[in-house]
């Protein structure tokens, strides 16, 4: 009378992005050079030149590129809407948070990058 629950297939977990298993020395080299970038004043433009270049060699790099590009053009946007309210105020309080926010990934970022691990960005608009 009573059927045993009948098993179900495991729910697939969210997509990952795929990162190889190691990176070769030369590899972290450039995902640390792209986060440098950054910090001395290039955000995007720096990294997406690194990106263009090496993405279609680097399985690495393709997804540290794509992950470090996505993580500066969502704070550059971000900076802005902290820009706009500071006609209200907010943004006096929003935009040091945004900028300590900032420092503090691109720094963690560069340390995982250094030890070729690709680092997933918080709070971010994943546009590429």
């Amino acid at each position: 009378m009573n059927e045993p629950p009948t098993s179900q297939p495991p729910v697939p977990s969210a997509p990952a992005l795929a990162a190889p298993t190691a990176a070769s020395q030369d590899e972290k080299t450039l995902a640390i050079v792209m986060h440098v970038f950054g910090l001395i004043g290039l955000p995007i433009l720096g990294p997406l030149i690194v990106w263009i270049m090496k993405k279609d060699q680097s399985p690495y790099l393709d997804a540290q590129g794509r992950e470090l590009l996505n993580f500066q053009i969502s704070y550059f946007i971000y900076a802005v809407a902290g820009c706009l309210s500071l006609l209200v105020l907010i943004g006096l309080l929003l935009l040091p948070v945004i900028g300590v926010a900032w420092i503090v990934l691109t720094i963690v970022g560069l340390v995982s990058a250094a030890d070729g691990k690709l680092y997933r960005f918080p709070l971010i608009i994943r546009m590429l």
